[in-house]
């Protein structure tokens, strides 16, 4: 099987560029499934009802993963009841709306589970990750299982790989917007890599104009973030598997 993940898409020049690469890819790897994050697509923070129809019906995504954005933007949490595929992380309090976890059957017939969960080292308050997914795979049961780890820390997200070797076939970070050089399958069949790297425009801070971010750093009075718009990437990762286990991971950088 082969797994295309996309890292978090930030804005419009973030959308732009998976509307531009997502179905051709899918295309060129024969990717069987299409995970992205899509927790700051709508302006750079959080999700609209409308961004992430656009991505399951038109281009060809199969779930949309989030983090702490997930509901920045109003109402959005009627959308995480309706639909199973846009799921925020499994470790928020249980009363939150939506799925943090969702199964899916692939072309092939094979079952994938994926599961979304958020680090607590630098991040808003929420469960521990570690336990909460432990719970999760004592109760569920696919061929596959794919986890997004949205992490500030990246020794949070190391743990997790660690935590789930040989239990996963892919553990991906997400968060940071800057992508790491570990990407690698664990002795035990775990693809994993420490941040997968932003799907948005490099010419900023973290995809913000870098002006707003200099700002932050120098100035008393904290300036508004704007999403930043050129130099426009696209970083991804291919997990491919045999059985339940990874067999390699590969990092796909595309260019607007």
């Amino acid at each position: 099987m082969r797994i295309l993940a996309l890292g978090d898409v930030v804005g419009e020049p973030g959308r732009r560029l998976v509307e531009a690469f997502v179905p051709e890819l899918r295309r060129e790897t024969g990717a069987d499934l299409v995970v992205v994050n899509g927790e700051n697509a709508a302006h750079g923070h959080g999700i609209t009802e409308a961004i992430a129809r656009e991505w399951f019906d038109r281009l060809g995504v199969d779930v949309i993963t989030t983090g702490n954005h997930a509901f920045d933007v109003k109402g959005i949490e009627g959308y995480f009841r309706q639909e199973p595929r846009l799921l925020r992380p499994a470790n928020h309090p249980a009363d939150t709306a939506g799925n943090g976890w969702v199964k899916l059957h692939t072309p092939s017939g094979a079952e994938v589970l994926v599961i979304n969960l958020m680090g607590r080292v630098h991040m808003p308050p929420c469960d521990c990750p570690f336990r909460c997914v432990d719970a999760i795979l004592q109760k569920e049961r696919a061929d596959l299982v794919l986890v997004d780890m949205h992490a500030e820390a990246t020794s949070e997200a190391q743990a997790m790989g660690f935590h789930l070797e040989g239990r996963a076939a892919a553990v991906l970070g997400t968060h940071t917007h800057v992508g790491t050089l570990d990407a690698k399958v664990l002795p035990g069949g775990t693809a994993y890599v420490t941040d997968i790297g932003m799907t948005g425009p490099y010419e900023g801070v973290i995809g913000m104009k870098k002006e707003a971010s200099l700002g932050r750093f120098l100035k008393v009075v904290r300036p508004k973030y704007e999403v930043a718009e050129g130099d426009l990437q696209l970083h991804a990762v291919l997990v491919t598997t045999e059985g339940k286990k990874a067999t390699g991971i590969e990092r796909i950088l595309r260019k607007l």
